[in-house]
């Protein structure tokens, strides 16, 4: 692997992969065009998980299980590190439906996942006693874990910082520099050139602005997603809820988040008292007790939408040293550390737990349901 490495975009997939390149001993540039993790990885749940996994490829989940298989450790080395908690918490997914139960229960069974079906109301609240009892049947999930984001972000900055990587924020890459050989030898940016071996883009639902991508058919649309945020005291909910594609996530200090839409906006990042109000519904429906609760926080964020949900990992077909790690679309989080490694195994020339060909950025990827309705 060439050793200079630029990194552009600083959401989580950007600082974790400059975390692991230097300690593999590049030399490391990490260049963001606002502030470090400050846009959808800031703005995202923390979940674990996919919430309905059996409605995604395979690849999701094999991407998935190798992130649950490791956070917790890596979220206990940041804390170790740097003092600053990421919060990892086994809270377990409650879902409140089963219309899905059969693909429910052969995904389950096709990757080993602890899946219990529930059919009485008393079950669930034994499993969530504040749950709204009207409910009757669900899907309990319960070694699934949570994170909490801004203070995951944190702490890796703390690291990065710790570890003396060279950070340049406020610093939007315009374009790349090739030789005639088409290899990468730098990048443009507002702040001059930056010479470097090779470029890895984490840049989430911005990737589309290098003509370099879109050309080879990287398909990557913003989709906004809204959130609010209530003030509770800890431990009024123990479980992560899910319900009409809606969560109610518990955290370490009380505080439950409830989230999230998905709206096909353009780069327009503004609230709406519409989605408020139907959050709000929702958040009521699932844990009628926040109807006494005050509203903290609203907020929003732009996640990177492929067309299948699948990212797109893997060198550039025609530019030499240019990788490109996106497309994460609402998984940035559970599937970002499996997709990291798979990209690092291969820049060290590794064999890897999955084959990164099944990611390529040329690969055609139908639009699903979900993204389209999105």
């Amino acid at each position: 692997m060439s050793n200079r490495v630029a990194i552009i975009g600083g959401g989580i997939i950007g600082m974790m992969t400059a975390k692991m390149l230097n300690q593999q001993g590049a030399d490391v540039i990490l260049l963001e065009k606002g502030l470090l993790g400050k846009e959808s990885s800031w703005a995202g749940g923390g979940i674990i998980s996919p919430l309905y996994p059996w409605r995604y490829a395979d690849e999701i989940s094999q991407l998935a299980q190798y992130g649950q298989q490791h956070y917790q450790s890596v979220c206990q080395g940041l804390l170790d590190e740097t003092g600053i908690d990421p919060e990892w918490l086994q809270s377990g997914l409650l879902m409140v439906s089963h219309d899905e139960l059969a693909d429910a229960k052969a995904w389950a069974s096709r990757f080993s996942a602890n899946l219990a079906i529930i059919n009485d109301s008393n079950s669930l609240q034994e499993i969530e006693e504040k749950i709204n009892p009207e409910f009757q049947k669900g899907m309990w999930m319960p070694d699934i874990a949570q994170l909490r984001n801004p203070r995951t972000l944190k702490s890796l900055k703390a690291s990065l910082e710790k570890n003396n990587i060279d950070i340049r924020e406020q610093t939007k890459a315009i374009d790349f520099i090739k030789n005639k050989n088409n290899q990468i030898t730098g990048v443009n940016t507002n702040k001059g050139i930056i010479d470097c071996d090779s470029v890895i883009v984490t840049t989430g639902a911005w990737s589309g602005q290098f003509a370099e991508l879109s050309r080879i058919a990287v398909n990557v649309k913003p989709v906004l997603g809204e959130m609010i945020l209530f003030k509770c005291e800890p431990n009024q909910l123990k479980r992560i809820i899910l319900h009409k594609g809606r969560y109610l996530i518990p955290r370490k200090d009380g505080r439950i988040l409830c989230g999230s839409t998905l709206e096909l906006a353009d780069f327009d990042k503004r609230t709406t008292d519409t989605a408020r109000k139907e959050l709000q519904q929702v958040a009521y429906e699932m844990a009628p007790f926040l109807k006494e609760a005050t509203i903290e926080h609203h907020w929003c964020g732009l996640r990177p939408g492929s067309p299948n949900g699948i990212p797109y990992i893997g060198e550039h077909p025609e530019i030499q040293n240019l990788y490109v790690n996106t497309g994460h679309y609402r998984y940035g989080v559970v599937i970002g550390l499996g997709s990291i490694k798979l990209l690092l195994d291969h820049l060290n020339g590794e064999s890897s737990f999955m084959d990164i060909n099944d990611f390529r950025l040329d690969r055609v990827r139908e639009p699903t349901a979900e993204f389209k309705l999105a």
